[in-house]
């Protein structure tokens, strides 16, 4: 495909995106579909107009989702509900890490034992397919600062958290490969990629969120009537903390998602000083468990101001990202392999992973359902597997795991896309009939459940 018709291809599809905005709401699923279809209709498996070929331009691909997954995770970040609480964080912090390790071990299990891959590149495949998506979940998702909804801030947190705690387990199974350093007896892996890239990650993200927070402050009290530039802002921090991350070894996803939630906590709090607390405030929320703590005024907040900007760089990114996944696709590359593994990890994965994850907890069932179903895999899958190939996997292997994650990513936005929304509508339907039920009104009426 020229250069003149893949513009032609992304300026329609982004007219075609505009101008149906409404309708799009309105259909049983999510965008992305659209875009993956159009992408396997252009694409080998059709039409044959254009290929993408991922492991050719690993390396842009490498960069592309890079930057689309830090851009989405300072989104998820800045929409974390005020105040930050170790009992409202607790069930998303057991997803990310308990329910990440149990996912990544059935996988690499799964990988090695029935696929007959070798076991370190069973850790990595497990390690670049078990963090859910924080880019094609948009639906599932926190939708703004003020949304405190339980189920949309622990899929939103989880995704947030999760993209950097699969970090250490790529770099285990690189480790196994021969393509990374783990020191006598994993030594050096525990000390450096688990604990020290995952503390300094959170500790810098912390650092600077807070800091740009105090210094947009107090820039404004010096000067009211200056004008900052919130989106350069929102970008900067991004980029900022993200290379520092990289210099010292830490986990730079981790260290940009910690910024925006320290970011935005601690913009919330300069805005509610001379305010009465939020929290003795009546919370509407009905049974989300979820305070509301936020600013009267977002107008003058880093912030809320640069979300706007960088929801739209999503959505773009998350259409060519899409349009390319479906343009790598040929019809063999459905295998039988390829499409067990989906399967595995739809079906069996996922709902343990989390399921043994919240074992214990106060998790209603309903939510812990729908959070055991709504593991979208996406744009994050395929930056570490870009990740990986950058960091010298034979080509034999990355092929055979390149074959394996696309076909993962387009069944689960499939799969995940057309369930979003029915499901998510009974869940709206039953919790809003939920409290009169609880008073003893008889059971939800036919339907609603």
């Amino acid at each position: 495909m020229t250069n003149a018709l893949w513009f032609l291809l992304v300026g329609g599809l982004l007219l075609a995106r505009g101008l149906t905005s409404s309708l799009l709401k309105n259909l049983p699923v999510t965008p992305a579909i659209v875009y993956l279809a159009v992408g396997l209709l252009v694409g080998p498996t059709v039409f044959n107009l254009f290929h993408f070929n991922p492991l050719k331009e690993s390396a842009l691909l490498e960069v592309m989702t890079e930057v689309v997954v830090l851009i989405s995770l300072f989104s998820a970040g800045v929409k974390m509900p005020v105040p930050v609480s170790l009992k409202r964080w607790r069930q998303p912090m057991l997803l990310a890490s308990v329910s990440m390790a149990a996912s990544v071990g059935l996988i690499a299990a799964f990988a090695h034992y029935a696929l007959g891959l070798p076991l370190g590149a069973g850790i990595l495949l497990g390690a670049i397919l078990s963090p859910t998506d924080p880019v094609l979940a948009t639906d599932v998702q926190t939708r703004h600062p003020g949304d405190r909804d339980q189920l949309r801030f622990t899929l939103t947190c989880e995704a947030g958290m999760n993209d950097g705690s699969a970090f250490p387990f790529v770099m285990l199974g690189l480790g196994l490969l021969g393509l990374h350093e783990l020191g006598d007896a994993g030594l050096r892996w525990v000390l450096v990629d688990v604990l020290w890239a995952t503390a300094a990650g959170i500790a810098i993200g912390v650092l600077a969120g807070v800091a740009l927070a105090h210094g947009g402050r107090k820039l404004r009290q010096l000067a009211p009537n200056q004008t900052l530039m919130n989106d350069f802002l929102g970008l900067g921090l991004i980029g900022v903390v993200y290379g520092l991350s990289v210099m010292v070894n830490a986990w730079g996803f981790l260290a940009v998602f910690f910024a925006a939630v320290a970011l935005r906590q601690t913009e919330v709090k300069h805005a509610n000083t001379h305010q009465q607390d939020p929290a003795q405030q009546p919370d509407h929320g009905l049974a989300t468990g979820l305070p509301a703590a936020q600013p009267q005024d977002d107008t003058q907040t880093i912030s809320a101001q640069s979300l706007v900007f960088k929801e739209h760089l999503e959505r773009l990114s998350e259409l060519t990202l899409v349009l390319l996944i479906g343009g790598s696709l040929f019809l063999d590359s459905w295998s039988w392999r390829a499409v067990a593994l989906a399967l595995f990890v739809f079906a069996i994965v996922r709902p343990v992973s989390v399921l043994t994850g919240l074992l214990g907890s106060r998790t209603p069932w309903t939510i812990r359902s729908l959070v055991a179903w709504f593991g979208v895999r996406g744009i994050g899958s395929l930056y570490y597997l870009m990740y990986a190939i950058q960091h010298g996997l034979p080509e034999d292997l990355a092929l055979e795991l390149m074959q394996l994650t696309l076909i993962v990513v387009t069944l689960s936005i499939f799969v995940h896309g057309t369930s979003v929304k029915p499901l998510l509508g009974r869940f709206w339907r039953y919790r809003q009939y939920l409290p009169e039920w609880r008073k003893g009104a008889g059971p939800p009426p036919p339907g609603q459940l």
